[in-house]
């Protein structure tokens, strides 16, 4: 039985240390323009914080308590949330007297939640 589990696991090695030399030496030193994006990553992999990240993809602008609303959580939950997303700089705020109305930072996160989105959804159809 150990046997078999070890063939299986070295079945997704390659056999030699390396394929294709020039293209490691082309792509490795651009891997360091990711640094920082696994943040936007970590943040929108909690599902509670996808969704408001989503709700905000369908409204210009929310209100924390309707925040709270759509994701039916308190606003205290749905502030910490917002105030998540604002410090990893996905969303921002803006204060109207006593209201915080939170958006996204900017179209990029539109976008990435978008294509989250239609990922999913093509993943599940098939």
């Amino acid at each position: 039985m150990r046997e078999q589990v070890n063939q299986v696991k070295n079945t997704d090695m390659c056999d030699v240390d390396c394929y294709n030399e020039e293209v490691v030496k082309k792509i490795r030193p651009q891997i360091r323009r990711i640094v920082g994006v696994e943040l936007i990553f970590k943040a929108l992999s909690d599902a509670t914080r996808l969704k408001v990240a989503y709700a905000l993809t369908l409204e210009d602008e929310l209100c924390v308590c309707d925040v709270a609303n759509i994701i039916r959580s308190s606003n205290a939950t749905a502030s910490h949330h917002l105030r998540t997303l604002k410090n990893m700089n996905i969303a921002k705020k803006r204060r109207e007297g006593k209201r915080i109305f939170y958006s996204l930072a900017d179209e990029h996160i539109h976008q990435l939640v978008n294509i989250a989105l239609a990922h999913g959804e093509e993943d599940e159809h098939e």
